[in-house]
């Protein structure tokens, strides 16, 4: 077997990962599948669920184990945080203005890092998931864009465990007994045959909802349960869309 082409890794990111992942060894157990489907040359997209604020170092743990130094999109205001911002910042990451006028900056930076070689992990979600079965919710365009302008892969990686950890929202950490961190990547979604069409916005819907279907998929599979038939929309339960949410029954 073939190693990745990215072994491109500053400083930062190896302090990072000298630090982190000695934890995450000692402190989960894991099941890692399908590694077989990752691209083994060439930039592509990684997308994941969201629904821990650990679950981000368990995805981070799955790729780096197989060799991928993975560059996330990340909110602007963790890349802001004291230490944590100036790590992020030295290891290569790429910061997301939300909701304003710098918001194309990341997406000029993603389709930078994967036309250089660069794995790219993009939460589709862009926050925590607000379904309360933590499904993925309704998706955004963010890795339908990159993946559509470069004809970059993108690699359904599904994560499950996290939340055992860490709740959403909580700040309290579960560490014992050690929980297992569930990880599987399917087959890339196949998007070909909208490569030739103008990038609009019925384009953009279309590869995004084949993202979101391949990501639930793979979710159900290491679950062992169905998700809902609809997807979740934070928009139609009046749930904002940044932040943490207020339950539904009083948002509705």
């Amino acid at each position: 077997m073939t190693t990745p082409t990215d072994h491109s890794r500053p400083p930062a990111y190896r302090f990072a990962v000298a630090v982190l992942r000695p934890l995450l060894m000692l402190f989960t157990t894991r099941q890692w599948t399908g590694a077989e489907n990752l691209p083994r040359e060439g930039g592509f997209v990684a997308v994941t669920n969201h629904y821990s604020h650990l679950d981000p170092l368990v995805f981070g743990h799955y790729l780096v184990d197989h060799g991928y130094a993975p560059r996330y999109l990340g909110k602007i205001e963790v890349f802001r945080v004291p230490v944590v911002g100036a790590v992020l910042r030295g290891a290569d990451q790429i910061p997301v203005h939300r909701e304003t006028g710098r918001a194309s900056d990341a997406f000029r930076s993603a389709v930078a890092a994967v036309r250089a070689g660069k794995t790219v992990a993009i939460y589709p979600e862009g926050t925590l998931t607000r379904d309360p079965g933590l499904w993925p919710m309704r998706g955004k365009t963010g890795a339908a864009r990159v993946a559509l302008e470069t004809r970059c892969p993108v690699v359904p990686i599904a994560t499950w465990g996290a939340a055992d950890v860490l709740a959403p929202y909580s700040k309290r950490l579960r560490l014992l007994p050690r929980k297992r961190m569930t990880v599987h990547a399917g087959v890339p979604v196949d998007l070909t045959d909208l490569y030739d069409r103008p990038i609009s916005a019925e384009v953009l819907t279309e590869a995004t909802s084949r993202i979101m279907a391949a990501l639930t998929h793979e979710l159900e599979a290491i679950r062992g349960e169905r998700a809902p038939a609809a997807r979740f929309d934070p928009r139609r339960h009046g749930i904002t869309s940044t932040g943490k949410p207020r339950p539904l029954e009083e948002a509705s």
